[in-house]
């Protein structure tokens, strides 16, 4: 079934995703950062199954057939430099002509891993580029490698370029789009787009994820931005363990009412699914409905505030046998798309111990809730 919009011939829902992207190698280090004497080789954590068996689920499904699937050309250095500096750029170049290398902390890469992170960058510059400019009401970008731990002098946790910040600074700078806000809900704090974005008023950044995990340095709720930007970065750093209860909550009582209070001109999601209960780097309790019905609620709010016009960009998840179903199932809810892929994991993991809502959970988020419209900036901020 295509779901199409009224007087047109083309589904509503875009899907970028190149090849060239899973050919990105991070080198044998397993969850490690860095090979070591004691550390027997093993594919990285940060590989390209996960994404290869969403993308061959969908095709299995059928679901591909109702997606608008596109390629794209790689990020220009124009576009990189809007958030990256020169000289990291050249860094970059140097290594991925010599034997690689690492980009920052946690984020190593070989020759061939600057073209993949290009052709990752330039996904989610055509899927913004397209829902920004009406061409297509939503969108899912399968990028990689991930994009949003790195800042704009360093790659950092398996991120070697920006895809959020730069596919958003371009939409911006070629007046596409004017307010967005960001909301990454990846198990680890989304400091690339925090940082790119600290200061300026015209983009929300909200980051759902562990506290305490990854970075260790960033995403405290007391960051909120700085100058002319202040107020305009929510972070939730939620206690390990919480589940679909917690992430409910947060989502229906902070999250979706600080976005809808912003009134952004397009929504981006740093799409990560390392908060799955089956994902080896995180510790939260989700399962693929979860992310299904996150999804649901953006897009109900996203219709109210900005014309349905959504993207979502893959970030990380490295559960290679449960993130298919995650990831099907947003693109599930992003499609409306009558297919449902039973998920063999959805209600064990529903039926785990401590899925509820748990008492220091909601006394956490609400203080945090009370705390953040309390001092409406930079914006009327009122739910």
């Amino acid at each position: 079934m295509t779901h199409e919009t009224p007087g047109t011939a083309r589904p509503v829902t875009g899907f970028y995703w190149h090849e060239r992207c899973f050919w990105h190698d991070p080198g044998a280090i397993g969850v490690f950062a860095a090979p070591g004497e004691f550390r027997q080789p093993q594919p990285a954590s940060e590989s390209a199954e996960s994404k290869r068996r969403l993308k061959n689920m969908l095709e299995v499904s059928g679901l591909i057939d109702e997606l608008a699937v596109r390629k794209a050309p790689p990020a220009t250095r124009e576009d990189l430099e809007r958030f990256h500096t020169s000289r990291y750029l050249e860094a970059l170049v140097a290594g991925d002509r010599d034997r690689g290398g690492e980009a920052g902390d946690c984020a190593p890469y070989t020759p061939g891993s600057l073209a993949a992170a290009r052709q990752s960058a330039g996904l989610a510059i055509a899927a913004v580029e397209a829902v920004a400019t009406g061409e297509l009401a939503n969108a899912y970008a399968l990028c990689r490698p991930p994009g949003h731990h790195a800042e704009a002098d360093q790659g950092r946790g398996f991120c070697l370029l920006g895809n959020i910040p730069v596919a958003v600074m371009r939409a911006r700078a070629l007046g596409q789009v004017g307010r967005v806000a960001i909301l990454d809900w990846d198990v680890h704090h989304g400091n690339g787009q925090q940082s790119a974005f600290y200061a300026d008023p015209e983009v929300l950044t909200v980051s759902i994820h562990q506290a305490g995990n990854y970075p260790l340095d960033t995403g405290a709720f007391e960051e909120q931005g700085e100058g002319a930007g202040q107020g305009a970065c929510l972070n939730l750093p939620l206690p390990p363990g919480c589940g679909l209860g917690a992430y409910a909550h947060a989502m229906e009582t902070l999250v979706l009412p600080a976005l809808e209070a912003f009134r952004p001109e397009l929504i981006v999601v740093a799409c990560g699914y390392d908060a799955c209960a089956k994902d080896p780097l995180g510790k939260m309790l989700l399962n693929g409905r979860a992310f299904g019905e996150m999804t649901r609620g953006l897009m109900a709010l996203a219709e109210r505030v900005c014309g349905g016009r959504l993207v979502m960009i893959h970030e990380g998840g490295y559960s290679e046998g449960y993130v298919p179903f995650c990831g099907h199932a947003v693109i599930e809810a992003l499609a409306c798309s009558e297919l449902a892929v039973p998920d063999p994991q959805n209600d064990e993991i529903a039926a785990w111990g401590y899925q509820a809502l748990q008492p220091h959970q909601q006394s956490l988020i609400d203080d945090w809730r009370e705390r953040w419209f309390a001092h409406p900036s930079p914006d009327e901020r009122i739910p």
